[in-house]
């Protein structure tokens, strides 16, 4: 980024520094002032010099802009203004105040792996503009959009959290004309019909994204190579190794959800962005990844922090938090109608009953009001292990509280978690996220069945009789299996 000695009249704008220079164009960060004092910064998309008399060139500038133009979404970056300036064809579009998706990779690597949760999370808003533009008509007509050009360069992360896909340079949609058999783009985060230059669907973008997210998670290029025949030929072939071979935290789930993605043949990939976005989404709820806008602007900033300031003045230094495996008990005992019986005992003698029995079995107590609590155990040794006594735990608490005249509603739920070393919990926000919020969303269904319930995830781990109650809605238009026990 080289900022201007004084800012350049453009037309209407002024600009203020160049923020990059790509194939076609410059990118300037500028500013459009108006009456009354009015200001807005924006970006000007300016055609290099060297092309401004090529046509094919030319076309595909005013593509990207008429394509975009019509993609009016929040998770796509929005265009203002196709305009043309002394011969130089230029595009107007929307500010995005932080970094591209490749620097944050880069810089992140300072402070160890990239968060698993932040990762899903970034893949999931790329894949709501997809699903955005991939159906978008014009007219009553279907656009019949793809990207063609999905990498980490063209995902933009604003330092307040949000995600948006930019450059729709080499799409191919209905409104374009000529000859769409070219190879352009990024040939490591290329398809394979895309490579072999054949009809491309949304498929595609579906692809590439998988490869954004398989180098997320693992820190290695996936088909990148030492020259450019060598990463067609790996494009080609789609060979992709384990991901948990390079990261165990991954689980078989998520490595599942990978390879399907990153399928040679796209007839085995998802059909669409909206059935890979659910899949993603129920295995989200079911490890408990679960992170915020929020949660990417904290990560956004954490990262900022490791660059050194203008002076030279070192960076601070800290060390990653490493997600943290755990398994979240949430419980709340009721008293039956009066009709039925009365308790027998208090509910504070009750709790004292629970404290005892959770010490026995190396539990810690997170929370705990007035008949209700929230364990946790930090896995050491395993989830199978771990999972199984959470799961013996809360039987051997539902028949406790059952002799001392309640019901117990309960849930368990393993998951990850970042755990701050100073208070021994996760950062702000935790009791509402992940394995928390999962485990009191399965105690609150339990009240209406009396049973302990457990996430699909949690029930391959226990050797106790599980019954599937099946997919039940959690958020809007999410879904989770779920199981009982007992």
């Amino acid at each position: 980024m080289s900022t201007l000695t004084e800012p350049e009249e453009f037309g209407q704008y002024h600009l203020l520094e160049k923020i990059a220079t790509g194939g076609m164009a410059e990118v300037y960060r500028a500013r459009l002032n108006g009456a009354m004092g009015f200001e807005k910064i924006l970006v000007i998309k300016r055609i290099l010099d060297t092309l401004a008399k090529d046509d094919e060139f030319k076309e595909l500038f005013q593509t990207e802009a008429k394509i975009a133009a019509l993609l009016s979404h929040v998770n796509i970056v929005q265009v203002f203004e196709l305009g043309e300036h002394n011969g130089a064809l230029f595009i107007a579009m929307e500010h995005v105040n932080g970094i591209d998706l490749a620097r944050l990779a880069t810089r992140a690597r300072a402070l160890g792996e990239f968060p698993v949760p932040l990762a899903l999370f970034i893949v999931g808003e790329v894949l709501r503009a997809l699903q955005f533009a991939h159906t978008a008509e014009h007219e009553g007509k279907p656009l019949n959009v793809v990207h063609c050009d999905i990498s980490p360069q063209n995902v933009l992360l604003s330092f307040a959290g949000e995600v948006k896909l930019t450059d729709f340079g080499i799409s191919r949609a209905a409104i374009q004309q000529g000859n769409q058999d070219v190879i352009r783009g990024k040939y490591a985060y290329m398809s394979p019909e895309q490579v072999e230059a054949r009809p491309l669907d949304g498929r595609s973008d579906l692809f590439s994204l998988g490869i954004v997210l398989y180098e997320l998670l693992t820190g290695r290029r996936l088909f990148k190579a030492r020259n450019r025949d060598e990463t067609l030929a790996r494009v080609r072939r789609a060979e992709v190794p384990s991901p948990r071979a390079f990261r165990p935290e991954v689980s078989e789930d998520l490595e599942e959800f990978l390879l399907k993605t990153l399928s040679r043949h796209r007839d085995d990939r998802w059909a669409n962005a909206t059935e890979m976005f659910e899949a993603l989404a129920q295995l989200i709820v079911r490890e408990g990844h679960r992170a915020t806008n929020n949660d990417l602007a904290s990560f956004l900033k954490e990262v900022q922090e490791q660059i050194p300031s203008a002076a030279g003045a070192p960076a601070v230094q800290r060390r990653p938090l490493a997600p943290t495996p755990v398994v979240v008990l949430a419980m709340e005992a009721s008293p039956p109608p009066r009709s039925l019986a009365s308790p027998r005992v208090t509910l504070a003698a009750l709790s004292n009953e629970w404290a005892a029995m959770i010490g026995d079995a190396d539990g810690e107590i997170w929370e705990n009001g007035e008949g209700s609590m929230l364990v946790c155990w930090t896995v050491s040794s395993g989830f199978k292990e771990t999972v199984g006594r959470a799961v013996r735990t809360a039987l051997a608490l539902r028949r406790a509280t059952a002799n001392a005249g309640y019901r117990l509603s309960v849930g368990v739920a393993p998951g990850v978690a970042r755990i701050q070393p100073e208070t021994h919990r996760p950062g702000d926000g935790w009791e509402l996220a992940g394995p928390f919020y999962l485990a009191r969303w399965m105690m609150n269904l339990s009240a209406h069945r009396s049973r302990v319930l457990l996430t699909e995830v949690g029930a391959r781990q226990v050797e106790e009789g599980t019954t599937a109650l099946g997919r039940i809605p959690i958020q809007g238009n999410k879904y989770i299996n779920l199981y009982e026990v007992g």
